[in-house]
């Protein structure tokens, strides 16, 4: 049987501050969450569980304003589970192919429940009188220390397709942890997910990531709803402990209407500074007191060829860049980065076309 792991919301961190530049952060106290997975992690990896062991990885800082933290990974490039064949956004799941019901009973880290006063979370899609649960299971082909999937009660076979359980939780996974470097994100159809399953990727990263700081332009404030200015067009929410369950079901009004819509997305959540339109005081920027989550609207790939050097998910393009092959890893600029980024990002008059409909949709409910 799974090891269970409760919380509750006076377990969140937030005094959590970052060191300026790409220093490792100032040493906060692990939390019983980030001992939990580091510890088990690194079990399942001595004892063979991982598709390969995972050292410390070769890292370099792109030259440029956005910082890109690029990484050497290439057996993630060559002893990953081959993607399966996804040709809808809102394909609906099969029980035939690979799922996390399928997977060694090893792997699994432990089972996440919120205790609550009013008793436990509940799950949706018709299982409101049912405590949800949250599977956190290795990654056995891993980006980065830590990698873990976090996967909703995986009995119930949800396509992957975010639900507001899912994202809550995912939020609520990162105010878990005292460390900064640890984030959370998801990858739809069409986005470079690789099994159709709901799950999000949880993983942990020793580098500063331009995305914890950068300006914001407010859209909607009484949703918590901005556009990130100054890199890769996308939509941002951010929330402190006492607002996470509100700006959870906003973000999931947001990721429901690109669904609806066929527009294939990408998340990822991560501590960050409060939003501004403006560069902060140095003492203000490295406040990590909240959870920045961002979403990228996007086009989709369906059986498209892969990039050679990286693919764009959720990772890259927070500016997290796993390279496949040394080759591309020592000689990309962040101008390349740029270009290849740019080829999977939605036109920007659809883009601003799409921030009119979801601000509007959002000050209608």
């Amino acid at each position: 049987m799974a090891v269970r792991f409760m919380y509750r919301i006076q377990d969140f961190i937030t005094d959590v501050c970052r060191r300026s530049g790409n220093s490792q952060s100032m040493a906060s106290p692990p939390t019983t969450f980030d001992t939990t997975i580091q510890a088990s992690w690194m079990d399942r990896m001595d004892r063979g569980l991982l598709r390969y062991h995972l050292g410390d990885l070769q890292t370099r800082i792109l030259p440029g304003p956005h910082g890109y933290v690029a990484q050497l990974n290439i057996q993630r490039g060559t002893e990953r589970r081959k993607p399966q064949e996804i040709l809808s956004i809102q394909q609906p799941f099969n029980a035939k192919q690979f799922n996390f019901n399928k997977i060694n009973p090893d792997e699994i880290i432990f089972e996440m429940m919120k205790d609550t006063q009013g008793g436990t979370m509940v799950c949706e899609k018709g299982c409101l009188n049912t405590p949800c649960k949250m599977t956190v299971l290795v990654n056995v082909s891993p980006l980065e220390f830590g990698h873990c999937l976090f996967v909703p009660d995986p009995s119930h076979c949800f396509p992957q397709v975010l639900t507001r359980f899912a994202i809550q939780v995912g939020i609520e996974s990162v105010f878990l942890s005292s460390d900064p470097g640890f984030r959370v994100g998801f990858n739809s159809l069409g986005a470079f997910a690789s099994v159709n399953h709901l799950h999000l990727h949880g993983y942990y990263l020793d580098h500063e990531l331009k995305l914890e700081s950068v300006p914001v332009k407010p859209l909607v404030l009484a949703k918590h709803f901005y556009r990130v200015m100054d890199f890769p067009a996308g939509f941002l929410f951010y929330t402190e402990p006492e607002s996470v369950e509100k700006v959870a079901k906003a973000i999931c009004e947001v990721t429901d209407f690109l669904v609806e819509r066929d527009i294939a997305h990408n998340l990822f959540l991560t501590r960050g500074c409060s939003p501004c339109d403006h560069i902060q005081s140095e003492e203000d920027a490295s406040l990590r007191k909240g959870v920045r989550i961002v979403v990228w609207p996007r086009k989709s790939c369906f059986g498209a060829k892969e990039e050679s050097a990286f693919n764009v998910a959720l990772c890259e393009l927070a500016g997290h860049l796993p390279f496949k092959n040394k080759a591309d890893y020592e000689r990309t600029t962040e101008k390349d980065v740029m270009d290849v980024i740019q080829r999977y990002l939605l036109p920007k008059e659809d883009f601003l076309r799409l921030e009119q409909e979801l601000s509007h949709h959002l000050m209608d409910l």
